[in-house]
């Protein structure tokens, strides 16, 4: 079976339906408040496990009344929570999320256990030559460019294959940035990366590696679909269809966990995406950052049991 350990955050979702977004001196009320499993590491790690990949965390919970319920979320969803550590005297990262009616976001982040994460329990585990490597190793930002870095250049010493998502836009090493295949970021953090607000398409993801000489970028584009650039190609893929947006929170995630995990499966780049957009459809049309199982195929494949109990 194909193989992911994802390197991430893990956090409670507040999520806040409000009428719109507020501005400077502006009070609103909320329609509804809800809470839920979140984190980009964790939804990413979900999204792999969904798409049949033996997914493993490397991440950190506090010890507050939050942290066990995200730890059985993960569990239930058939990921590896053995690289998950506790943090004594830490609340558990929290996002709150405010939603408008459009489905569109707006998030604000405390980092909580996950500024806390163990940099050398990370570089051991994907160092260590007594198991098998991993497939791919997933990355993403919200954990910080230190643990991100770190990570990166011990996967890519060992051979592993890097998936980065770089989203919100960090100045990581030179190296992260080479190794990356892809270097996942959406249209804006692309804009940033390279200073090419006014490139459209393909031509935004092929200046982004051309700036950063990762070995392959993807840069989502929302409703406009995606752009990939690689060695061999490049190309724009339309999105799929959705019928009613009600909630956009965790479709990027979703999108990243499955490309990472069809990548592991030895497919291309391309097929890797769309079946990402596939997964991240599927979020959009629901409430929250995560979709169930049978939102995403009638079929849905078997749920990878952990390898090791949990702590």
């Amino acid at each position: 079976m194909s193989s992911v350990v994802v390197v991430g955050s893990i956090n409670v979702d507040v999520v806040m339906h409000v009428p719109g977004f507020p501005v400077p001196g502006v009070t609103l009320l909320a329609d509804r408040v809800e809470r839920s499993p979140g984190g980009k590491g964790a939804n990413q790690a979900v999204a792999a496990a969904r798409a049949g990949a033996a997914t493993r965390l490397l991440g950190a919970v506090g010890d507050d009344g939050d942290s066990a319920a995200q730890v059985d979320a993960l569990v239930a969803a058939g990921v590896d929570v053995s690289g998950v550590e506790t943090c004594s005297g830490r609340t558990t990262g929290t996002a709150f999320v405010m939603v408008a009616p459009s489905g569109e976001n707006a998030i604000v982040v405390d980092a909580g256990a996950n500024g806390l994460i163990d940099l050398r329990r990370v570089v051991a585990a994907l160092s260590d030559r007594g198991t098998t490597a991993p497939d791919v190793v997933l990355l993403q930002s919200e954990v910080g460019a230190a643990v991100v870095d770190a990570a990166a250049a011990a996967a890519y010493e060992r051979g592993i294959r890097v998936v980065v998502n770089n989203g919100p836009w960090l100045h990581l090493a030179a190296a992260t940035l080479e190794a990356a295949d892809p270097l996942v970021v959406n249209e804006h953090e692309a804009a940033e990366a390279c200073d090419a607000a006014g490139a459209e398409g393909a031509d935004l993801a092929d200046a982004v590696r051309r700036r950063h000489g990762c070995r392959s970028v993807v840069v989502t584009r929302g409703a406009e679909g995606a752009s990939i650039s690689g060695a061999e190609a490049s190309a724009r893929i339309a999105a799929l269809p959705v019928e009613h947006v009600v909630d956009t929170t965790g479709a990027g995630d979703a999108f990243v966990g499955t490309l990472a995990a069809v990548l592991a499966q030895g497919r291309s780049l391309r097929r890797a995406v769309e079946e990402g957009q596939r997964a991240g459809a599927a979020v959009v049309a629901i409430v929250g950052a995560r979709a169930s199982d049978h939102h995403l195929n009638d079929s849905p494949p078997e749920r990878v049991e952990p390898a090791d109990p949990p702590r």
